[in-house]
């Protein structure tokens, strides 16, 4: 089984994935729903507890690291070397990045090159745009990391407002300011990731265009204008139909849509929105819930049982100190809960239909 970036549908049915699940202890299946947080200049003690000890499935690079693609395939290969029967069940691991452009760039030195930001980006035009992002995939490839936690497809409403809009427009990290522009050209990045053999991760759904606050730095972000039907996820609906298999969901309120929860505790977002309205079937994947400030008001246990029970597949946590009570709170409530085992179930089901290509 090996990682698949094809932004086309495989045409491998279930069973291999079913088999896969079948051989996975509870605490392994838990294990495939996180993605832990790893320096990408080398990994700490918690990220490597979390791979073991806890089953973690899935890890992503951060911080800065300008060491080049050499230095970055030998922290990868300390990754993956704790793949065994014991931790994921033999399974290989998913292994991204924050590879945007920009002041987003995790991944710089010898061997990789130097992106410029979305708005920039999007001034090639989406031919050039498709074989630059194709290029900076290989790159990503020949490191070890096989998903891109890009593009940005969150529309800013407009170039006044940008500089205003702190998660996005203050650093030029949209395609433009109308949803048919995001999409030709966020797409455009998306299908050159796939087309390197890197899964482009999709984000922050339903979009983060519109508000001022980061959820990062900020308590009780808003959006108070997106709907359910707006023409701001047309990027998102796009992405979809052309076969993408990841989409990030924001960590921020959506008042028009579902004022009591945040995006990734809102079955309204993730199961009505994107697998019914859009017709999703890949992975839906939070953004950071452990660091972010948004979720200050939440314990740990609570964010991971939440986003779980509202119909998140992965859980992206920052702080791998964290894994821990979350892994336990998850494990704990699916054995004496049908209802939430079931959905454990499907979530992981999910995770290995991805890797096995499907």
């Amino acid at each position: 089984m090996s990682p698949s970036a094809s932004l086309e549908p495989g045409t491998q049915g279930p069973s291999a994935a079913e088999q896969e699940l079948a051989k996975l202890s509870l605490e392994q299946r838990v294990g495939q729903l996180f993605m832990v947080a790893a320096k990408a200049t080398g990994a700490e003690p918690g990220t490597m507890e979390a791979l073991t000890r806890y089953h973690t499935g899935n890890v992503y690079l951060t911080g800065r690291s300008k060491a080049g693609t050499a230095a970055t395939a030998a922290v990868v290969s300390s990754l993956t070397g704790t793949v065994s029967a014991a931790t994921t069940g033999g399974l290989p691991l998913f292994v991204a990045t924050d590879q945007e452009g920009g002041f987003v760039q995790v991944l710089a030195g010898p061997g990789f090159s130097t992106i410029p930001t979305a708005l920039v980006q999007a001034g090639s035009g989406p031919a050039k745009l498709r074989a630059d992002a194709t290029t900076w995939g290989k790159e990503l490839r020949s490191a070890g990391v096989n998903v891109n936690l890009a593009p940005v497809l969150d529309t800013v409403t407009s170039p006044g407002f940008a500089p205003s809009n702190a998660p996005i427009g203050y650093f030029q990290r949209e395609y433009g300011y109308l949803p048919a522009q995001v999409s030709a050209l966020g797409n455009a990045f998306a299908q050159g990731m796939a087309d390197a053999g890197v899964a482009p991760v999709v984000k922050h759904f339903p979009g983060l265009g519109r508000v001022v606050p980061n959820t990062d730095a900020s308590r009780n972000v808003r959006d108070t204008d997106t709907t359910r039907n707006d023409p701001n996820l047309e990027p998102f609906q796009a992405a979809i139909k052309q076969g993408v298999r990841w989409v990030m969901v924001s960590n921020a309120y959506y008042d028009r849509i579902d004022p009591a929860n945040i995006a990734p505790f809102s079955p309204v977002v993730m199961d009505s929105m994107l697998r019914a309205d859009a017709g999703f079937t890949g992975i839906i994947l939070s953004d950071d819930l452990c660091s972010a400030a948004q979720l200050e008001p939440w314990t740990d246990a609570e964010r991971a049982l939440n986003f779980v029970d509202a119909g998140g597949t992965m859980l992206v946590c920052a702080e791998p100190a964290s894994i821990p009570a979350m892994h336990q709170a998850v494990v704990q409530k699916a054995e004496v809960d049908a209802v939430f085992r079931a959905k454990v179930d499907a979530a992981a089901l999910t995770v290995l239909r991805v890797k096995s290509g499907h």
